[in-house]
């Protein structure tokens, strides 16, 4: 896909470093170590000062891409829409969207109404075809919300495992569908910018930028054992990926610090290098989930209620973010994770109940 296809108003907000990893002591990754304990996560990219020891709750995470575009792009609505661009505002984030669909129509010689979830579609096939490092292929799944009446809400998983969800009211299932197929669409697109990778210049930029934002030194970006080293260190393993593919990575991060499994590995004496060369090349599968559920269920079992408070605060967390046009994965396997939480729990629970 050609870079030209993304509106010249659009430009790239500088990514925010920061990965959430404890200023643990260093050791030897042991082989015990999974997914497991208590503690919340640091999101995507936080700052850098959340590579600290402390425990406590994390930021809310910061999306990489429409969302966190808004006050640098007015995505194709002139000049003077960027400082009026409200995350919050359903009107702009709609418009900016529909900004982004009309330009990958024009540039890809489409006439008048664009299907969105053919055009989805093709995208991602043209990627693979392309040469795209597409492990399990190229195939974009939906998943409608139950419901029996509107509004209906939709989720669409892309095959790097990015989330996306319908971001207006929508009335139908349909066009449930057709919300968060224009809202990955256009990130998909906006994705393929050369500004959305990761480059030997923009990781000393955004290195340098943390170490002026926290009052650190060269030598701390260049000693692994502090934050800002290990934020580098992850921006030099991802080097040449684009801002989702490293986004699906973080992801993997977020879920462990949230489930309490870094502050684990940090009391086992792990080093920072060693979680992260470790976890960089493992993907998010059911034995990771199955595993962090059974967390989840030691929990609840220690303290009632646990499990139906992190539910209703995920769902908020969810619903705020699909409304905004964020990237959903992280919230979506929370609440995943805990709704298999939930299912082995009812299991043991059968499983003791008295026979008659």
């Amino acid at each position: 896909m050609e870079s030209n296809v993304i509106p010249d108003s659009i430009r790239p907000q500088r990514l925010q470093p920061g990965i959430g990893f404890g200023s643990g002591a260093t050791g030897t990754l042991r082989s015990s170590l999974r997914p497991g304990v208590t503690v919340p996560i640091a999101p995507l990219l936080p700052s850098p000062a959340s590579l600290s020891a402390s425990s406590g709750p994390p930021p809310p995470p910061p999306p990489l891409q429409l969302h966190s575009l808004y006050g640098g792009i007015g995505a194709g609505l002139g000049p003077g829409a960027a400082g009026h661009c409200n995350p919050g505002n359903p009107a702009v984030l709609k418009e900016a969207v529909e900004a982004v669909v009309r330009s990958f129509a024009k540039h890809t010689q489409g006439y008048g109404r664009v299907n969105v979830v053919e055009a989805l579609q093709e995208f991602w096939q043209m990627k693979l075809t392309r040469g795209a490092d597409l492990r399990n292929g190229a195939l974009v799944v939906y998943e409608m919300v139950p419901s029996n009446s509107p509004p209906y809400v939709c989720y669409v998983s892309l095959p790097g495992g990015s989330c996306f969800g319908s971001f207006q009211f929508c009335p139908t299932k349909a066009e449930a569908r057709r919300s968060a197929a224009k809202i990955a669409l256009m990130n998909s697109v906006f994705n393929e910018h050369p500004s959305r990778r990761i480059t030997d210049d923009f990781i000393e930029k955004s290195v340098s930028e943390a170490l002026a934002s926290f009052n650190g030194n060269r030598e701390e970006a260049d000693n692994p054992n502090t934050g800002i080293g290990a934020f580098r260190f992850m921006l030099e393993s991802n080097k040449g990926k684009s801002m989702l593919e490293f986004q699906e990575l973080m992801t993997v991060f977020q879920l462990l610090h949230w489930n309490g499994s870094l502050k684990a590995m940090r009391e086992r004496q792990c080093s920072r290098q060693e979680v992260l060369a470790h976890y960089s090349h493992r993907a998010l599968d059911d034995d990771m989930r199955t595993q962090m559920a059974a967390d989840w269920v030691n929990r609840e079992q220690s303290v009632a209620g646990t499990i139906a408070q992190e539910v209703a605060s995920t769902e908020r967390e969810l619903e705020d973010a699909r409304l905004a046009g964020r990237e959903l994965r992280f919230y979506k396997e929370k609440k995943d994770i805990l709704m298999l939480a939930v299912g082995q729990l009812n299991a043991a629970n059968t499983a003791t109940l008295p026979s008659h």
